[in-house]
């Protein structure tokens, strides 16, 4: 085999040969947290936002009778454009009529799957629709229509919106719940990109670096280039992998990386025990009867297991996976404890599990509790048509069982005579708005980027922009393959940076509505200049780490720029910016290249080289290593419609010191200005050190340009 392989990179007409990989999938209040209603009226109200723009979705499908993509006769027009020509495949599931002019084009991709897996015709439906529900919810973000009732267990949660709903959808499903490929993902972008979107969103994409070549060069980040290059903005999520550091898979400078913040939304439950004691805890359910002022009996779920039953109690029943371990008179309208223990810890247990135990043998209600054999764990709300809670943390776990021990009466050989303890569970359904916002999200991947697998640094950031991704809802897909636990709902409450992404992806498209001439790369500029770095109590944005529980501050590894102002973006003063050549340019500078590899990979000839990678026309500056002193080089151009001065200032790194010349410098409309920024080393560090450029305008316009430096050597 290995020698067809060889025969095949070296055919004419090919560039390069990859070994086809494996990708994995990566909002009733974000427009109103990042301030998009103001955007809205600026641009003609809320109903004419994101006209002429199409988004590309490359993801799981579309669930087309969803409403947030239904066709409104009233504020919908039927879409032309001369640049976009899409196609509507239909097949199970999608007649052609899906594609009804909010949905614009939809396709799907499938031979990579195909190949490399046998599918399953029930669930792997060869379509556009979409039978995971990530793309349906991943497209309402971006692009939902305005104003849509979400109404999850009968209970009204607000009105959903996208960040642009009057921007049209494309779809390439190349994501199926048996397999998703590499090829099938290729496939999609290519063909999104011949068919002429204005954005291409990939919530999607390889969950670890290529092997045998530099993550720049690897056949995912080509595509990337060439959509780029074709004039497609291209948003990326950044992965799901932090809180480590070197865990980002968005690598290159040509497609923008969205880290995924927390905001300021949470539902807090409480757990309410027969001593007055108050718990809170994670849930979306519905209060035991009587709104938590009437108590019920509480059970240990371990307590409750069948005397002298044949069930195997190497099931952990304290799970409550399995009904039949269960007395069904102990635990019938009790508040049952369940444990987070090897099941759950294994993958083997789930929360359907317990609801499924809970409704059969009619629970009051469950908890569940974290068990202190495996420490706290994540517990993120899930809508529960049984009340339920859950306790993510130990020392809760602990004044939990020691109330109920208090109140339990036991035999001498330790099984239970009487049940004294008592619970309640009170609502859990309604938003609470307070509290530090945004916080950089756990799951989060950090930086910084890297270029190849043994993770050596290379001169971008990543991620580039910070977006809301905890705790989003938006559409789904009743179908909803590979999350039974939602099944039959039509909106879901979900996080990751798959979520963070399409936020992105629909401020982009408000941006180039207002913006039709801008290239990729001025957009991307245009979001981060005007990014916000602190939160809305004024601090520094704050992460969450290792620790579940406390929080650090953040820098351009978390958060890249910081976090979109799409009204700022609109109008941003000055803008970098930079296209294939530079990119080649780029390319070709980075030390050790073979630039026939370049050449092969991207058909770009290496011409005028940059002095250092460090100077690619980026609004940051990172330099992985700086040895003594580095000039570096940017131009910025004004897009403003008037001229403007503007003066630099600086927060320098610790470590180095930095000089901008000019200091100051007055600019026309659509004129540039080079910038020479010299960077020295007056204490050498073993680590990143982080600082900014900020440049003020006469006219109020404020640019900012993060700095990520390692020190080494004086």
């Amino acid at each position: 085999m290995s020698w067809k392989i060889e025969n095949l990179k070296n055919a004419p007409r090919v560039k390069l040969v990859e070994e086809d990989r494996r990708v994995k999938l990566m909002t009733t209040y974000t427009p109103q947290f990042l301030g998009i209603p103001a955007v809205w009226t600026q641009e003609g109200g809320d109903r004419n936002i994101g006209e002429g723009i199409v988004i590309g979705f490359v993801d799981s499908g579309i669930n087309p009778d969803h409403p947030s993509f239904s066709y409104d006769p009233t504020t919908t027009t039927n879409y032309t454009s001369q640049h976009f020509s899409g196609a509507c495949e239909e097949g199970p599931l999608f007649p052609e009529t899906s594609c009804n002019g909010k949905i614009v084009s939809a396709r799907f991709f499938s031979n990579g799957a195909q190949a490399t897996a046998i599918l399953n015709a029930s669930v792997d439906i060869l379509s556009p629709f979409d039978a995971v529900g990530h793309g349906s919810h991943v497209a309402s973000i971006a692009a939902g229509n305005f104003g849509v009732p979400v109404v999850v267990n009968g209970l009204y949660y607000g009105r959903a919106t996208g960040m642009a709903p009057r921007a049209r959808i494309a779809v390439y499903k190349a994501i199926y719940p048996s397999i998703g490929t590499l090829s099938d993902v290729l496939a999609a972008i290519d063909q999104a990109v011949l068919d002429g979107v204005d954005i291409l969103t990939l919530s999607i994409g390889p969950d670890e670096p290529p092997e045998g070549t530099l993550t720049f060069l690897s056949l995912f980040e080509i595509f990337m280039l060439a959509a780029h290059k074709a004039g497609t903005f291209v948003v990326q999520a950044a992965g799901n992998q932090g809180p480590s550091p070197y865990s980002v898979i968005s690598y290159s400078p040509w497609a923008v990386g969205v880290a995924a913040c927390d905001i300021d939304r949470t539902y807090p439950a409480t757990l309410i025990l027969g001593n007055g004691l108050k718990i809170g805890g994670v849930g979306l359910s519905g209060p035991t009867f009587g709104g938590g002022l009437i108590q019920y009996k509480l059970v240990l779920a371990k307590d409750a297991v069948k005397k002298n039953s044949t069930f195997p109690r190497i099931f952990n029943a304290d799970e409550c996976q399995y009904p039949e371990a269960f007395d069904p008179l102990v635990v019938q309208d009790s508040v049952v404890i369940c444990t987070f223990s090897a099941g759950f810890y294994n993958g083997n247990s789930s929360l359907m599990g317990i609801i499924h135990t809970a409704n059969l043998l009619r629970f009051k209600a469950f908890v569940f509790v974290a068990n202190p054999s495996y420490g706290d764990f994540i517990a993120e709300p899930i809508p529960f048509a049984t009340p339920g809670i859950m306790i993510p943390t130990t020392i809760d776990t602990q004044n939990i069982l020691q109330y109920y021990e208090r109140e339990t009466v036991r035999d001498k050989n330790g099984f239970v005579v009487r049940y004294g303890g008592r619970a309640a569970i009170s609502e859990g359904r309604i938003a609470s708005y307070k509290g530090r916002a945004p916080i950089v999200s756990r799951f989060s991947s950090r930086g910084p980027d890297y270029i190849d697998q043994s993770k050596n640094p290379t001169d971008v950031l990543k991620p580039d922009i910070l977006a809301p991704g905890h705790q989003i809802w938006a559409a789904w897909s009743p179908m909803s393959v590979l999350n039974p636990i939602l099944s039959g709902h039509n909106f879901a409450l979900l996080s990751g940076t798959s979520m963070a992404t399409p936020h992105i992806a629909g401020v982009a498209a408000l941006i180039k509505q207002y913006n039709p001439s801008w290239t990729p790369s001025m957009v991307a500029s245009a979001m981060s200049t005007t990014a916000t770095t602190y939160d809305n109590l004024g601090d520094p944005i704050m992460a969450h780490g290792f620790d579940l529980y406390t929080l650090y501050t953040s820098a351009p590894f978390g958060f890249g720029a910081g976090l979109v102002n799409p009204s700022h973006a609109l109008d941003p003063g000055l803008i970098f910016s930079a296209g294939y050549e530079d990119y080649i340019s780029f390319l070709c500078s980075l030390p050790n290249i073979d630039t026939a590899i370049v050449k092969s990979a991207t058909g770009g000839v290496c011409g005028e080289l940059f002095v250092n990678p460090s100077d690619l026309n980026l609004p940051s500056i990172t330099i992985t290593s700086l040895n003594g002193s580095r000039l570096v080089r940017r131009t910025v151009m004004n897009v403003g419609s008037k001229a403007e001065t503007y003066v630099s200032a600086v927060l320098a790194p610790k470590g180095v010191m930095v000089d901008i010349q000019p200091s100051w410098f007055k600019i026309a409309p659509q004129e540039t200005q080079h910038l020479h920024i010299t960077l020295n080393v007056t204490q050498p560090l073993d680590e990143f050190t982080f600082g900014e450029i900020v440049l003020t305008g006469s006219l109020d316009h404020v640019v900012k340009m993060p700095l990520s430096i390692f020190p080494n050597v004086i």
